[in-house]
């Protein structure tokens, strides 16, 4: 829940900075010279930029967490099997174990989102996050039954 609150507190910033550069790059295009309007334009990229970035993070999540809902109504969601230190870090021997079930899982079915979505957890609790990323896409493509890419 935490975490939740954290990104829409996030995108909310965001989408502030967003209107004020936004604004700041209108007021530079109605002054009117070359180079005003230049700079405007360019000032105006970045709100452009950022609106896309901050969509497609927001679909990937909400993507994501209707793969975590769909297992948890299966039964499948991984268990925290994870050993921690004293103040709650997961230890990374441990998550090196799990990690290497998981791969082994999904390796042996290669296009069952299920396991990809179990490994995604595993990568992301070994504080892989890119491959935890792109884990997570492809279970995301294999359930939605688009073309995987490799």
């Amino acid at each position: 829940m935490r975490a939740k609150i954290t990104y829409f507190i996030t995108a909310a910033v965001l989408v502030v900075y967003f209107v004020l550069v936004g604004s700041r790059g209108l007021m530079l295009i109605q002054h009117g010279t070359w180079l005003t309007v230049t700079f405007g334009v360019a000032v105006l990229i970045l709100p452009v930029i950022g609106v896309w970035f901050l969509w497609q993070n927001t679909r990937f999540v909400m993507r994501a967490n209707h793969l975590a809902t769909e297992l948890e109504a299966e039964g499948g969601l991984p268990v925290d099997e994870l050993e921690r230190d004293a103040y709650g870090r997961i230890l990374r021997d441990s998550a090196d174990e799990v990690f290497a079930r998981r791969k082994a899982e999904t390796e042996d079915a290669p296009g069952d989102w299920r396991s990809w979505f179990r490994l995604a957890v595993a990568y992301h609790d070994a504080r892989d996050t890119p491959r935890a990323r792109k884990a997570m896409q492809r279970a995301i493509a294999l359930h939605d039954k688009k073309p995987v890419q490799v």
